[in-house]
């Protein structure tokens, strides 16, 4: 930092202690939006949806067909990621930004408007359909691309804290739908939650998403976009362009002919551990306490409450270490970390102690998920050139997310039904982590690398 305010990296411009401020909290606000409105969707699924916008099949087939709306919106973040991180990698960060807070807070808040099926029909349930696909559409890109412009705007020595603030935004997010879901179950009764209550929620989100438009409009460009070699006039030369300057002898050579693929491989590598053990910690184990253990649902939903809580420590810490140590140690330590205390932790959670669950849970949550998402947020982002990294980076995530959050908990309900016993789902931990460890190996140190570089670091 600069006695004028300023902060600086290698081959970035100027930007002052503000305009980080605003791009820190706008990074944050957007990943909160993102994760409170799937997390607003998915406990509307579970609890409500099946009654509302399915009422004339058995409350079995309404609860799958509410969860199948909710899965829709995965296939529709894949597609974001696509195209709004194409865009973002061609005409800059902040107009992609704008469209994807714009996308997800609006249709957000339509859903809280929606008729029901008993008001117009199948035409009910087709319109949640489609505002969840234009929501997911949105969500696809937030998470990169609030992932790239805080990575771009930070200082590089404090560029692993700063990313992680994309990391808090899922804590912020979910806690906060979490505690809007249960403060209505709390105070409504049935009928009034089925026929106006579940609506507030939905509703309620318009006002953060107009906050967020406005902070979004009022940020500056990424000072990478603005410093790329490849830009000219606000818009990314095409790949003729480049050509025909490299031929020139401009030294775009890097860019033209460097290798595609091995840094999207350890990045969606390094990616897979985080999902994976996520979906297994996050998801999956609520069901198993419940169902298999035979405990109070609660149970699992408190453990998850406090290991969040305590997540607001860990994702900056982790993003302090990294800055200090570098991205590969840490990872080394906290994959490795994860699979030695994978089956400790499953057989306390199975002891049938309370409080030995809670702990196992906090401590599993906290150490395989939030703080590789943590390290995740910077290290992507440093593994890839300027020119493509909103892309990759986009697609890295969700690919992995599909992968490996959407089929863990499926497998695991099925190892876990076959054998009648936790350890499955343990070795499942173990196997994702030692995916990212291997990831982890194989990839370069990227810790202060220059962002600007158009070529990917691997």
């Amino acid at each position: 930092m600069t006695r004028n305010g300023s902060t600086t990296a290698p081959g970035v411009a100027n930007r002052t202690t503000g305009d980080l401020a605003r791009a820190a909290v706008s990074g944050w606000l957007g990943t909160a939006m993102e994760f409170m409105d799937f997390q607003l969707y998915s406990l509307a699924a579970a609890i409500v949806f099946n009654e509302i916008f399915f009422p004339n099949v058995s409350p079995a087939i309404g609860l799958i067909a509410a969860m199948g709306t909710y899965g829709v919106g995965y296939v529709a973040r894949l597609v974001g990621a696509i195209y709004f991180g194409r865009m973002g990698d061609r005409v800059g960060r902040k107009k992609v930004l704008f469209l994807t807070i714009a996308l997800m807070g609006g249709s957000t808040t339509l859903i809280g408007v929606l008729p029901t099926y008993q008001q117009i029909g199948i035409l009910a349930p087709v319109l949640l359909v489609a505002l969840r696909l234009v929501q997911g559409f949105g969500a696809g890109a937030e998470l990169a691309g609030a992932t790239t412009m805080l990575a771009e705007y930070a200082p590089v020595r404090r560029r692993g804290l700063i990313a992680s603030l994309v990391s808090l935004g899922t804590n912020s997010g979910t806690l906060a739908a979490s505690a809007l879901w249960a403060v209505l179950l709390a105070v409504l009764s049935e009928e009034q939650l089925l026929s106006w209550g579940w609506r507030l929620p939905f509703l309620l989100s318009f006002a953060l998403m107009v906050f967020a438009v406005w902070l979004r409009r009022n940020l500056r460009e990424s000072p990478v976009f603005e410093q790329r070699a490849d830009v000219a006039g606000g818009v990314a030369l095409s790949r003729e362009e480049l050509r025909a300057k490299a031929d020139a002898g401009e030294g775009l050579e890097a860019a033209l002919h460097q290798r595609k693929g091995r840094a999207f491989l350890v990045a969606l590598g390094l990616r897979f551990g985080q999902a994976g053990n996520s979906g297994l910690v996050q998801t999956f184990l609520l069901g198993y306490i419940a169902t298999f253990l035979l405990m109070d649902r609660a149970v699992g939903t408190n453990a998850i409450m406090y290991g969040s809580l305590l997540g607001f420590a860990t994702v900056p810490l982790v993003g302090m270490l990294g800055d200090r140590f570098g991205r590969r140690p840490i990872y080394l330590a906290l994959t490795a970390a994860t699979a030695v205390l994978a089956f400790p932790m499953m057989a306390l959670i199975a002891s049938g102690s309370v409080v030995a669950l809670t702990l196992a849970m906090v401590v599993g949550l906290n150490i395989g998920v939030l703080a590789l998402f943590s390290l995740e947020s910077v290290t992507m982002a440093e593994l890839f050139g300027a020119r493509t990294r909103f892309t990759q980076l986009g697609l890295a995530k969700e690919l992995g997310g599909i992968l490996a959050t959407a089929t863990g908990p499926v497998l695991a309900a099925t190892f876990t039904e076959l054998t009648g016993h936790w350890w499955p789902i343990a070795a499942m931990l173990v196997v994702y982590s030692l995916i990212t460890l291997v990831s982890a190996v194989v990839s370069p140190e990227v810790r202060g690398r220059d962002l600007v570089r158009l070529e990917d670091a691997a």
